[in-house]
């Protein structure tokens, strides 16, 4: 059936892609330190980190890159990205739109809460193939792996608290702006 395969195919098709604008996205953090864009360098951080992480786990364990999980998961991140990357950059071109400051400030949540809980679920798909190596024959991989999902657990949980507090000023400020035209 071709949906299946497209599904399993998802890695080989587009993982050199996705793991190369992941290794671009790196230089958002740079772009906030040096005042380009106006976030908070922290949550980025840990975002792009997180991103990383699992990229790299799909890169070394073949027996997930096929798993449909994968395709959600790319889906989901580019989502995320068409949402803010154009809300930013009109910002930085300081031509705001209403449209695009509501959409990136209400639809990024559901998608982020989606997003994290399809990396949840790759994680967990993956400790069955996750071995210790010979050099770290003491420390127990799927057990980092199960300590990640609960740091990552916890961590989005922290994201989207802030996510629906910086959603509630930027509307907020919007509407005084607007308020006082």
């Amino acid at each position: 059936m071709f949906g299946k395969d497209a599904l399993a195919d998802t890695f080989y098709s587009v993982g050199f892609v996705m793991s190369l604008c992941q290794l671009l996205s790196n230089l958002e953090l740079f772009h906030i330190a040096d005042g380009i864009e106006k976030a908070r360098l922290l949550p980025r951080f840990i975002h792009v980190m997180e991103k990383n992480l699992l990229l790299i786990l799909l890169v070394m364990l073949e027996e997930v890159q096929s798993k449909p999980v994968v395709c959600f998961q790319f889906v989901l991140w580019n989502s995320l990205d068409l949402l803010r990357y154009p809300h930013e950059l009109l910002r930085v071109m300081d031509k705001r739109s209403v449209a695009m400051l509501w959409t990136r400030y209400t639809l990024w949540i559901p998608l982020y809460i989606l997003s994290v809980a399809t990396e949840g679920v790759t994680m967990y798909q993956a400790l069955p193939y996750i071995e210790p190596t010979a050099l770290n024959s003491y420390i127990h991989h799927p057990f980092f792996l199960l300590l990640y999902l609960l740091v990552l657990t916890l961590g989005a949980s922290i994201s989207v608290w802030q996510l629906l507090k910086e959603r509630k000023h930027q509307l907020e400020k919007w509407s005084s702006k607007k308020k006082r035209r």
